[in-house]
């Protein structure tokens, strides 16, 4: 009788572990579906590429999934949801970032910390600011300036700076008085600041080099600092798959990592390239070209955004509703909603 019922327990738990498996298969299938937050009359959901609603309206807002969870607000407080729409972390912080690389930063009472994808408090709130992980480590505020951490809470750079970003290709960028320079990761000077601007908030390196500012002219340079494209440029932003968007006058272009204008200064506002096209502004429409700066999807759109897997935010009239186009510019969601942002 003892045989009997070890023999019908193995059968149960082979059961239940295949049951296990076959769950874990359908989450992870689940965590690869791109979803986009959208906002419908003061509610915000989530909908797959078809447009289909699989997140209902509920949230007071949400962001786009990070790491496989995104964050949303209920009750005047942050949480976050995994791509099923289930509440993994209850919204109780008095704000929340995205997770990178693990952790996501929050603000408690007057206090920043970091906690896990558990919702577990790893670093313990103590900070006047603190920012995403990159490359290992954080940039935190503590009595007015600015250092970084490690993910265990250390800090490993002592707060000096009037102002830091985060770590891109083993440089970060720093700002001392009214001059920007870089630093590593060690927290030693390797461009010495000596720059008028870095971009704020971006201005990383991108496959070696980096935007800065000489007096009211904009150029690049490498990460040893020296100069790689003179500054010419009236305003310059980040290299994007290779290529950059630059103004020349009231008109901007893109130019290549050797500072060849591969666009003509033309357009009256421009975007990154993402995904191969970007958008621009036209004759106060929207439309996008490829990297040869030919017009691929004619401005049409009373605003338009980047592609992120496939599809672009678009809208058809200034007080309109938001849809979404593929790479062809042809309508796939309908505009309908009152707020979108990207597939993830």
């Amino acid at each position: 009788m003892a045989f009997y019922f070890m023999r019908i327990h193995a059968k149960i738990n082979h059961a239940l572990r295949q049951i296990k498996q076959i769950l874990l298969s359908v989450f992870r299938q689940s965590d690869k579906i791109p979803l986009a937050p959208v906002q419908i009359g003061n509610k915000w959901g989530y909908i797959d590429k078809n447009g289909k609603r699989v997140i209902k309206p509920q949230f007071e807002d949400a962001w786009e999934f990070q790491e496989g969870l995104a964050r949303i607000q209920l009750g005047g407080k942050y949480g976050f949801i995994d791509k099923n729409g289930e509440i993994v972390i209850k919204p109780q912080f008095d704000y929340a970032g995205d997770f990178k690389e693990g952790l996501a930063s929050i603000h408690l009472g007057n206090k920043y910390g970091y906690i896990d994808k558990n919702g577990k408090r790893v670093i313990e709130p103590q900070f006047e600011e603190a920012g995403w992980f990159h490359e290992g480590l954080a940039t935190i505020k503590l009595g007015g300036k600015y250092g970084f951490i490690n993910k265990n809470g250390e800090i490993v750079i002592k707060p000096q700076f009037d102002y830091a970003w985060g770590f891109q290709e083993g440089l970060a960028k720093i700002q001392l008085g009214d001059k920007w320079g870089y630093i590593d990761k060690n927290g030693k000077i390797a461009i010495n600041p000596q720059f008028d601007n870095a971009g704020w908030g971006e201005g990383d390196f991108q496959k070696g080099l980096a935007r800065i500012k000489f007096g009211d002219k904009w150029g690049y340079i490498d990460k040893s600092g020296k100069i790689a494209i003179n500054p010419q440029f009236d305003h310059a932003e980040d290299f994007q798959e290779g290529l950059a968007i630059v103004q020349l006058g009231e008109k901007w272009g893109f130019i290549d990592k050797n500072g060849k204008i591969v666009a003509n200064p033309q357009f009256d506002w421009a975007g990154d390239f993402k995904e191969g096209l970007a958008w621009i502004y036209l004759g106060r429409k929207y439309g996008f070209i490829d990297k040869s700066g030919k017009i691929v999807i004619r401005p049409q759109f009373e605003e338009a955004e980047d592609f992120h897997e496939g599809l672009a935010r678009i809208k058809l009239e200034w007080d309109g509703k938001w849809g979404y186009i593929d790479k062809t510019g042809k309508i796939v969601i309908e505009p309908q909603f009152d707020a979108a942002r990207v597939f993830y």
